[in-house]
């Protein structure tokens, strides 16, 4: 028998897996935050996001949280990092015993926390997962294999969620190491910028492979300062995420960087993008997280001040490349 699912966040990825629920049986309620998207949605099928796809007819859309959430047996939550409290927050009283999955990726930056942190600070009782790894939205949507890591200290809601999810084309692995499961998805959206601005200065291969690694090596000092385990980074939250953003221009973060590259500014690029980009709102909350916890972060150092400090991408890369000859473990 289907569950019943609440997806707050009517984006690509909340549609991809609204869709995804619907078409194992579940009935899926989503919110979306404006009127002309749910109309869509409820009158047409289709999504401004995912142009492509037709929205089964067990997805309903709506710009009322009760409506959403209140006989929701799962809350699946997909809003930018930096609205995720304030939104959690309109619809919270709603929640009781539900579980919620947070599908989003990056730090709220005024507290530095993860998300699973923010939730439970606002709701100390709630049950909650994230819900990780390398997924675009539109090849899930059409159906393309894809393995994706789910991450919870209840080991009974992995165990829920996971069957709940799973099909021929959806796999999913479980973690008990949340932290590293949302620094790794949080972060590598930063190196897939830089990786952008390095494809936007034509950089080769030996230059991307490099900047891959030394990104996943500056993810890994972060999250093992901040508690998390050192082989979550070698996993599908980290080097899978980072392969999958660093290697296509499907990911927003990415073609950010080449915009960045080419000289435009950072509200040309968000106008150009058209689309939350979390590695611009998460640079500059890596940067105080590094300060934090006393860890060299260089590359995300580097990114940083070509964003917000106007130094050119190419003498960004003379810093990192002169920098002081040290052990590849340093």
């Amino acid at each position: 028998m289907g569950k019943n699912i609440a997806v707050i966040g009517s984006g690509s990825w909340g549609l991809a897996l609204s869709n995804h629920m619907a078409e194992l049986g579940n009935n899926v309620k989503v919110w979306s935050f404006t009127k002309e998207e749910s109309d869509l949605i409820n009158n047409e099928h289709k999504s401004s996001y995912l142009k492509d796809i037709k929205i089964q007819e067990n997805v309903i859309c709506s710009n009322d949280y009760k409506e959403v959430v209140e006989n929701a047996d799962f809350i699946f939550h997909v809003t930018p990092s930096k609205f995720s409290r304030n939104t959690f927050n309109e619809y919270k009283k709603y929640v009781g015993s539900k579980p919620v999955i947070i599908c989003s990726k990056g730090f709220e930056d005024s507290s530095l926390s993860t998300l699973d942190k923010v939730f439970k600070d606002e709701l100390p009782e709630v049950r909650v997962a994230t819900l990780s790894g390398p997924s675009f939205a539109a090849e899930v949507a059409n159906h393309m294999p894809t393995a994706i890591l789910l991450s919870s200290e209840d080991n009974e809601l992995l165990d829920e969620v996971s069957k709940l999810l799973s099909n021929e084309t959806m796999r999913i692995y479980k973690s008990n190491d949340v932290i590293g499961v949302e620094v790794g998805g949080a972060l590598k959206n930063v190196i897939a910028f830089c990786m952008g601005v390095a494809v936007g200065l034509e950089f080769g291969t030996n230059s991307q492979s490099a900047l891959v690694t030394r990104g996943l090596a500056e993810i890994s000092r972060l999250g093992v300062k901040m508690g998390a385990k050192s082989e979550t980074f070698f996993g599908l939250s980290g080097l899978g995420d980072l392969i999958l953003t660093c290697s296509s221009d499907e990911s927003r973060n990415r073609r950010a960087g080449k915009l960045i590259a080419k000289g435009l500014s950072i509200e040309e690029t968000r106008k150009e993008i058209n689309a939350t980009i979390e590695s611009i709102d998460n640079i500059e909350t890596a940067k105080k997280l590094a300060e934090k916890y006393e860890v060299d972060m260089p590359i995300v150092n580097a990114a940083n001040e070509v964003l917000f400090n106007g130094l050119d991408p190419k003498e960004a890369t003379k810093r990192l490349m002169t920098r002081e000859l040290k052990f590849e473990t340093e």
